[in-house]
């Protein structure tokens, strides 16, 4: 969690209610948050979801110091609660708790958590998060169960890797397995390839056809007035003049290998709600468990 905001912010007050559903014979937890300073105005920055004070999920506030998370729960008691990091103006706090009953499923499935379910990262920098996949009810498993994680919501210029990327859950398994998911943002003023190295001569080569080509148009353009047949003569030059332009210094290609690439834009500075996602197929039917996960670049 981040450090706690300056001695002089404002205290705030948070705020959970929770809606269960029954979706494919688990309970998922839909959950409603909102965030206010002590002068009543929405706060900004990161709401945490804990789960018997173990992290659950976590999403950014919107402009209204709200956020709506659903989040999958294992069979059996649960006691949730939301916890809000504070920010520049604001200092943190914490809901109160949020009782839960989650019904045992009939089938096999799974759940999905991350851990910590926040992160900040300056722009350039990498973090890791862990995602765990724990299976529910194996025991009704006749053969391995394939589960797929991925990620969405990223801001630009960052991406998201697993490592696995794919896990196998076992018949009869009850122990979470982990992927590692890192995260990578891009710096400012960095490049993304290295230049390539310019090729020795083109330049002084690419002027000795150009600046001869422009005059010789230009005098064939003049004389064309006076005789037709150079018409057809002026024509040719003209196309092969173009040609040369191409694999000069009016070209892209040209410009890359001389020069190389652009500069890369940095990743936004912003506080973002990720989505990962795990998903599995049977062939027949797929199920997918989400869980929201908050991201601040600086």
């Amino acid at each position: 969690m981040p450090a706690l905001a300056a001695a002089g912010s404002q205290a705030t007050q948070t705020r959970l209610s929770a809606v269960t559903r029954n979706q494919n014979g688990r309970t998922q937890a839909a959950l409603s948050i909102s965030v206010a300073g002590e002068d009543g105005l929405p706060a900004s920055g990161v709401v945490t979801i804990e789960d018997e004070d173990k992290p659950l999920a976590g999403a950014a506030l919107n402009a209204d110091g709200t956020a709506q998370v659903t989040v999958g729960l294992l069979p059996g008691s649960h006691a949730l609660r939301a916890v809000y990091a504070g920010d520049a103006a604001h200092k943190t706090s914490t809901s109160d708790l949020t009782a839960i009953s989650a019904q045992t499923s009939a089938g096999p499935s799974f759940s999905l958590t991350v851990s910590p379910a926040s992160l900040t990262l300056t722009a350039g920098q990498t973090g890791t998060v862990t995602a765990s996949v724990t299976p529910v009810n194996a025991s009704a498993l006749t053969a391995p169960m394939f589960v797929t994680l991925s990620c969405s919501g990223l801001p630009d210029q960052s991406s998201c890797t697993f490592t696995p990327e794919n896990v196998e859950i076992l018949p009869n398994a009850t122990e979470a397995i982990i992927s590692s998911m890192v995260i990578t943002t891009q710096a400012t003023g960095t490049r993304g390839l290295a230049a390539p190295p310019a090729r020795a001569g083109s330049s002084p080569v690419a002027w000795a056809v150009l600046l001869p080509g422009a005059f010789s148009l230009a005098g064939l353009a003049f004389a064309v007035r006076r005789r037709r047949w150079l018409s057809r003569v002026s024509l040719v030059a003209l196309v092969a003049f173009v040609a040369m332009l191409s694999a000069t210094a009016c070209a892209p290609r040209y410009n890359y290998f001389n020069h190389g690439p652009p500069y890369n834009l940095p990743t936004p500075a912003g506080t973002y709600t990720v989505t990962i996602a795990a998903q599995t197929s049977n062939g027949v039917t797929a199920s997918t468990q989400t869980v929201p996960f908050a991201l601040t670049v600086k």
